[in-house]
């Protein structure tokens, strides 16, 4: 199998009659890629940032379809774009009891099996404390290092400069997971229980630095809950695959 990695040699190339048949891109910008004239059985697109642009599909922008499917399958979800404290609030409270149906429902020896190339239940629940802790208590409450030593990182991290001495490097129990995972989850719905519109407007500092985009309060806690329903998507994808 060829792999092509950090490539640029294929922007603005044209391909005509070839097969990318069983190909798999991941982590690719194909954003502005015209297709015609061609096979798309069983093809499978998943882009988070779908939902802020477009994709056409014989003359239909199909995202607000995708977007309102979504919704279905996962009542609450709409809520992540919640302008208001109460809107908010009751996101949170819906994607959680998402997944604690989620994790109460998964078999202990499928807790650590994961897709290839993806993350396990386990590594997932802690990405999602290190999200927490990126823009709760780093983005809006500003402190230093917001980070616990069992976040799972984004891959690629390192290769940015980003201090991995941070992060434990032996696996932790999944006891040990749940259990700051809750001390986590109970920051959130202690900040929201008291926030307010004046609160929530307030802007603050990107977490991760450069740019120029000073996100607000709100914008942070939609970010949140922005990982909380997409790595619930991930998970319930990967797990019905493993469990076939």
């Amino acid at each position: 199998m060829t792999i092509y990695a950090d490539t640029q040699d294929f922007e603005g190339a044209t391909f005509v009659r070839t097969s990318f048949k069983g190909a798999t891109m991941r982590s690719c910008d194909v954003s502005g890629v015209t297709m015609r004239s061609v096979e798309v059985g069983g093809l499978d697109i998943d882009g988070h940032d779908l939902l802020f642009g477009s994709l056409i599909v014989n003359g239909v922008d199909v995202v607000p379809f995708v977007d309102a499917e979504l919704n279905r399958q996962f009542p609450g979800r709409e809520l992540q774009k919640a302008q208001t404290p109460e809107g908010l609030r009751d996101g949170w409270v819906a994607v959680q009891a998402a997944w604690e149906t989620t994790v109460t429902n998964t078999p202990p020896e499928l807790v650590d099996a994961h897709v290839e190339d993806e993350w396990s239940l386990a590594q997932t629940l802690r990405h999602l404390v290190l999200a927490t802790d990126a823009w709760l208590r780093g983005g809006i409450l500003g402190m230093e290092q917001p980070f616990h030593e069992i976040g799972q990182i984004f891959t690629g991290a390192a290769e940015t400069g980003f201090d991995m001495s941070i992060f434990r490097a032996d696996e932790p129990t999944f006891e040990d997971i749940l259990a700051v995972r809750a001390e986590r989850q109970q920051l959130v719905t202690d900040f929201l229980a008291t926030a307010t519109p004046e609160l929530l407007a307030e802007e603050r500092d990107n977490p991760w630095g450069g740019g120029d985009w000073h996100p607000t309060v709100g914008d942070c806690v939609r970010v949140i809950l922005e990982e909380e329903w997409a790595h619930l998507r991930y998970i319930r994808r990967d797990l019905a695959l493993l469990a076939r």
